[in-house]
């Protein structure tokens, strides 16, 4: 697995690349940059750059289930940028767990993702 996040507009906009199977130990250092920003700017913007993604070991799901009742209001908008039919449905799988503005991009439009996530 490898997990990196970046940050865009000092922090306001979160870029975070998955690669491989999503383990709890990403959460650990996932959860304390999202909420140093979330503390900061009230709310922020995600893009999830899903490459050869293989999804969630249990660990990480429970971690992203409690992240996600923690921060229902905390994501203004959330683009994922998948490769495959699976990613694209989790655009509509997320939408009852925030109430983020979620958009799908296929992965060669990952520059369009972030132009939509930095746009009002």
């Amino acid at each position: 697995m490898s997990f990196k996040i970046t940050e865009v507009a000092a922090g306001k906009i979160l870029i975070i690349e998955i690669t491989g199977k999503l383990q709890k130990e990403a959460y650990e250092a996932f959860v304390p940059a999202v909420e140093k920003r979330i503390d900061e700017f009230g709310k922020v913007r995600m893009v999830v750059v899903m490459h050869d993604f293989h999804g969630w070991d249990a660990g990480a799901m429970w971690e992203d289930i409690k992240f996600d009742l923690k921060h229902f209001r905390d994501i203004e908008k959330l683009a994922l940028v998948g490769e495959s039919k699976w990613e694209q449905g989790m655009a509509t799988f997320c939408k009852p767990f925030t109430t983020a503005e979620i958009k799908y991009f296929h992965y060669p439009d990952k520059e369009a993702a972030l132009e939509w996530i930095e746009a009002n």
